[in-house]
Parts: structure tokens; sequence; C-alpha cells
């Protein structure tokens, strides 16, 4: 009886150094706090949670800065300020009335139909959020019993990579830009958007390669030529 106890105690006592982390305190210096939904976590489990935490806020700095430059998308879904239309973009859904029960890749391609005459920015940004939420599980804090598929990150990453592609080179029948995103004039370049999109892009795809080292598997990869690629699956694939 007292040998299983034993074993048990160590076995806690293992864990709770991972169960503790260093935070900033009032007075402004250090402190170890214990944490105990550390001890379910795994140190890959933490590395998943920080990056999904960064892709997010990667991709609401993408939408804000769509926003700012295609003001007069917000306004068509009825919003007040492109603040609210953030904030309704984040929400946690994927559902959007003007997407028609379009998800992920299809709710992207409809942003740069020229039947679609709703907002554009929430439509490319709720496909690639979709992809998003797919690639992750639909989690947003991961334990130990919690698995992701590597493909689909990858997949998230490419399809990323063809939505900034549409955005620069899809035009109405003008020859105008459907969405303003980079400024290639020589004068005033303004490639934001393209180091914002890389960085989410570079963080799925170390992800996906921790994640395919951890179960022994390969990644399937696949290469597109941009001007006729289709956005890859992500939710139809299972893990």
């Amino acid at each position: 009886m007292v040998k299983p106890l034993l074993t048990s105690l160590l076995v806690v006592l293992a864990f709770l150094p991972a169960a503790c982390v260093t935070r900033t305190g009032s007075s402004g210096q250090k402190e170890m706090r214990f944490e105990p939904r550390y001890l379910a976590k795994t140190e890959i489990d933490r590395v998943i949670d920080l990056d999904r935490a960064e892709v997010m806020a990667g991709l609401r700095r993408v939408a804000e800065k769509l926003y700012r430059r295609n003001p007069r998308e917000w306004k068509k879904s009825g919003q007040s300020s492109s603040e609210a239309a953030l904030d309704r973009l984040f929400a946690g859904g994927v559902d959007f009335i003007e997407l028609e029960g379009r998800r992920e890749g299809a709710a992207a391609l409809f942003a740069f139909s020229p039947n679609y005459h709703g907002d554009r920015v929430l439509a490319v940004m709720a496909g690639l959020l979709g992809m998003v939420y797919a690639a992750f599980e639909h989690k947003d804090d991961f334990y130990v019993l919690d698995d992701l598929n590597e493909q689909k990150l990858y997949n998230c990453a490419r399809n990323i990579e063809i939505a900034l592609w549409k955005m620069s080179s899809t035009r109405n029948a003008r020859g105008e830009p459907l969405l303003l995103s980079n400024e290639l004039d020589p004068n005033n370049p303004n490639l934001s958007f393209e180091r914002e999109f890389g960085r989410v892009i570079g963080l799925l795809d170390f992800l996906s390669r921790v994640v395919a080292d951890k179960h022994g598997r390969a990644v399937t990869r696949f290469t597109q030529n941009l001007a006729t690629a289709v956005f890859l699956p992500v939710s139809a694939l299972g893990l």
C-alpha cells in the first residue's frame, strides 16, 4: 500500500516544476506561482498554446490593417466602427449570414467573387479563421491527451499564402484591387501585410514540423501555381 502511494507522490513531484510559472507581481518583481492546470500539460502543449495565440494575434492585426485600408468594407455589414467589425469577426464563430453557409476555403474564395457585394474583409478573414480553428481542432488550450494533425497545419499555411496572393492580384472590372493590401508604389512601399502573413505562415509551418516529428510522420507537400491554386482541405482531414 505504501509503495504505490510513494510512486504516485514521486510522479506528482516530478511534474511540479512544470506547473510553476514566473509572473511579474504588482511590485515589479518576478514571482513563481503554482498553476494546477500545467500539471496536465507537456512542454509541447505549452508551445502549441503559445503558437496558436500568436497566430490568432497575427490574423487580428491583418484584419485590422485590412479594415483600415478598406473602410468601406466594415460599413457594408452595418457595423458602427472597424473595432465593432473586428469584435464580430473574432467572437469565435464561423457562420456569418452574408456568407450563406460558406466556410473555410469557400468563404475566403467568396471574398474575391464579383457577385459578392458584402464585407470582403469579413469573408476572407472568416475563411482563414475557420481554417485555423480547424487546424487547432477548435481548441484554444491544449493538454497532454490533446493532439494535432501536422497536415492540417501545413495546409492552413499554404491557404494563407493563396489568400495573400489573391488579395494582391484580384481586381474588379475597372482594374482596381478588390481589397487594398500591400502598396507596391516604389515611392511609398508598404509590405506590412506580407510580413504579418509571413509570420503567421512561419508559425504554422513550425508547428506542423513539431507535430510531425512528435509522431514520426511526414507531411505531404503540395506544389501549386499561385495563379491557379485552390484552397487545400483542412476540416475534411482526420487526425
